[in-house]
């Protein structure tokens, strides 16, 4: 074998000495070894609290790479360079194994409008899980797209339109109206509920394109978080442990987990660096005024329905 490293190196002289009975001098000569890289010993401190510490930490956020633990344990105290932190990491075999996906279609990608304030958009979706027997249930999840605040996570076995508005009713009295509203097409958020409440308090709908779910960015990357920390770690069994499950998470992630696209801040924290944080009536100001520009272009094979025209542009 090949003597690259120091270790190996010093291996190799110990090895001669002892076989052969040679000084050290003798066989450091005779393998090429500088005698003091040979008897140097570390003076590097073991680390082993940090190491524990780190192990905790992975153990609990098991899709978190090293750059949030990081972080994370920077909030604790620690003052390290990310260099060795990551040689720490690696050490501990704890690196996250990627996922494999599907392949996707490569396309034109329009770069979205990121907004200026609190309540100027937010993005809906949903997402559906399993319990252990088998049956299904689904998550409404909405998001601020500014603050990337979870604003709720609403899981049942039956999400209608009409528990959709009963829930935004809800998240409008403790924060006020948002200007515009961003979705996909499905049939929980295209009916008549949706569209005749909209009307009523006058909020803008936007959907995106069919099948271009790269319109509505924000909360499919808030799907992908919340799929591989929370739904692909646990097995539900019943609803309301994915209630609480659920509730957890989204306190966890709105003031304890660090957000690269936020500077390493949560989204509480955001805000209040920021001084935007939003009031119950501060959205009233934005009735009759101008919206911000749509994320996307209107489909050109959208709904011909005329309450959906006049309210996604």
């Amino acid at each position: 074998k090949k003597m690259v490293t120091p270790a190996a190196r010093r291996e190799a002289v110990a090895h001669l000495q002892s076989a052969f009975e040679v000084s050290e001098r003798r066989a450091c000569a005779v393998l090429g070894v500088d005698r003091t890289s040979c008897r140097y010993r570390s003076r590097r401190p073991a680390d082993a609290a940090v190491r524990v510490r780190l192990r905790e930490l992975a153990a609990v956020r098991r899709r978190f790479g090293y750059r949030r633990l990081l972080v994370l344990m920077r909030r604790e105290g620690l003052t390290m360079n990310h260099k060795k932190f990551r040689r720490l990491y690696r050490e501990e075999r704890l690196q996250v194994r990627r996922r494999s996906g599907r392949k996707r279609a490569l396309g034109t990608r329009a770069p979205m409008a990121i907004p200026q304030g609190p309540n100027q958009r937010w993005s809906l979706d949903f997402l559906s899980d399993a319990f252990v027997d088998g049956r299904r249930f689904r998550i409404l999840a909405v998001v601020d797209d500014f603050s990337r605040e979870c604003l709720a996570l609403v899981a049942d076995t039956s999400l209608p339109g009409l528990r959709v508005v009963r829930e935004l009713e809800a998240i409008v009295a403790r924060r006020g109206r948002p200007v515009m509203c961003v979705s996909d097409n499905g049939t929980e958020l295209t009916g008549m509920a949706i569209l005749r409440w909209c009307q009523e308090i006058r909020i803008e709908w936007h959907y995106i394109a069919p099948g271009k779910p790269t319109q509505n960015a924000f909360i499919e990357s808030f799907n992908g978080r919340l799929r591989d920390e929370l739904l692909n770690e646990t097995l539900f069994t019943s609803l309301a442990q994915a209630r609480a499950a659920l509730a957890a998470w989204k306190d966890d992630y709105n003031n304890i987990r660090p957000h690269s696209s936020l500077g390493d801040l949560t989204p509480s924290e955001f805000i209040d660096r920021s001084a935007c944080r939003p009031q119950r009536g501060e959205a009233l100001r934005y009735a009759g005024g101008s919206a911000p520009r749509p994320v996307a272009s209107p489909s050109p094979l959208g709904s011909n329905v005329t309450g959906t025209l006049l309210i996604g542009g």
